[in-house]
């Protein structure tokens, strides 16, 4: 017999696996962070700085305000904890889990076999690059450009470094050892994983049964699509027969939940064997759109009923919402979005629209999310918070605000206040 379950139970489930059930430490420690680590599995990087990069955002969303120092400490410096590979888009992995990867870095070695290839057409940029590395250890892009040997003729182009680069890590020839502000610094993989993980081999069918097991206990309750995608998994016949093999060994529960569907039909999904169904889940947070509550949009969608598109790439005048809009977590439901910049000039944290969304229950939400804005700007070391009168939230949130101690208030026009 298939379990059924609510829309709304899916959510709780989904938000316990995700690390949003428990307290938020008064004090957080590297401990935190490698335990949040555990149950996400990955943590997607972006350079998008308009308030803080998204990578920042997932801690702070589950263990409040940290130093963001501590982040640096535990996944920039060059300690053996954790790398970073394609394991969604660009994420920080526990080292450990580089050999679960070398199925992906063989189809991208495979992929670029061919003559035609760009790395076929240049293997001297290549073993240039290599040579470089093995000679003088970790380097960062600009050292290479900087001796780049121009005297060789018309092949080298501070192009290709860059395709080097990152076709040697996406080979695993490659690992990125740190960065220096956000600038990438490389080295020969041998010079960063250690060799006890680099010689363990994980056969493909194995490596993707086990990333789909993951995927299942950091989402809790999933459909096939939410499996594949938490770990960008392309070959869905290998994904089917991973939720065989983990249904049948009793790690996956199937289940239904109701109002999960798709062309009228409900949708198979999937509850992992740990996940807890939590009697409420009691916070309020800002997401990052790189979250994994959120990442992948058709499961947003249907689980929260939050349709999504960043609009970074969006004309100005064309953008509905905002440059870069954070959704918003009170309870079990996603109630609002707000477009969030840091105006380091003026040390304010500047809400430039807000927006409610359709769970939302505004009188019983704007102050629970007022907290999180003036947490977010103390987080970022602000010490003003301006809100902008663009978005259907806009004087809820600024009145709430508003009668918060402590909060230095002010207002600002946004550019489509002007417009209008």
């Amino acid at each position: 017999m298939i379990d059924s379950l609510s829309s709304a139970h899916a959510r709780r489930i989904a938000l316990a696996a995700q690390g949003f059930s428990r307290a938020r430490p008064a004090a957080p420690a590297a401990r935190h962070i490698h335990r949040l680590m555990d149950r996400l599995g990955a943590l997607q990087i972006d350079s998008v700085n308009v308030f803080a990069r998204s990578h920042y955002m997932p801690l702070f969303s589950r263990l409040g305000s940290y130093d963001p120092a501590l982040l640096d400490r535990v996944f920039l410096s060059r300690t053996t904890h954790y790398v970073e590979y394609l394991a969604h888009e660009a994420t920080f992995i526990p080292v450990e889990d580089w050999p679960l990867w070398q199925f992906r870095m063989d189809r991208f070695r495979e992929r670029w076999a061919n003559a035609d290839s760009w790395p076929s057409r240049n293997p001297r940029t290549l073993a240039w690059v290599q040579d470089e590395l093995r000679a003088r250890g970790p380097l960062r892009p600009a050292d290479l450009r900087d001796d780049a040997p121009r005297e060789r003729g018309t092949w080298w182009d501070w192009d290709d470094v860059k395709l080097a680069l990152e076709h040697l890590w996406r080979t695993g020839d490659v690992a990125i050892s740190g960065r220096t502000g956000f600038e990438r610094t490389y080295a020969l993989a041998e010079h960063v994983i250690p060799d006890a993980i680099r010689s363990r081999t994980v056969d493909r069918s194995d490596a993707i049964r086990e990333l789909v097991r993951r995927a299942a206990r950091s989402s809790g309750v999933a459909t096939a699509s939410d499996l594949a995608d938490y770990y960008r998994i392309r070959d869905r016949a290998a994904v089917t027969q991973s939720i065989s093999d983990l249904t049948d060994a009793g790690e996956l529960l199937p289940v239904q939940v109701r109002g999960w569907q798709r062309g009228g039909r409900p949708l198979r999904s999937w509850r992992h064997r740990e996940a807890v169904l939590p009697r409420r889940i009691d916070t309020a947070a800002l997401l990052t759109p790189f979250d994994p509550v959120v990442w992948f949009r058709d499961r947003a969608l249907r689980a929260f009923d939050l349709d999504y598109r960043i609009e970074i790439y969006v004309p100005a005048e064309k953008r509905r919402y905002g440059y870069y809009c954070l959704p918003v977590l009170v309870g079990d439901r996603i109630v609002a979005r707000l477009d969030l910049k840091a105006d380091r000039a003026s040390s304010t944290l500047q809400v430039q629209s807000s927006w409610w969304e359709p769970p939302a229950q505004p009188d019983d939400d704007a102050a629970r999310i007022a907290e999180q804005i003036a947490l977010a700007a103390s987080w970022q070391g602000l010490e003003h918070v301006s809100v902008s009168g663009w978005g259907t939230a806009s004087d809820t949130l600024h009145g709430a605000l508003a009668s918060m101690p402590g909060v230095s208030l002010r207002r600002h026009v946004h550019a489509r206040e002007s417009a209008a």
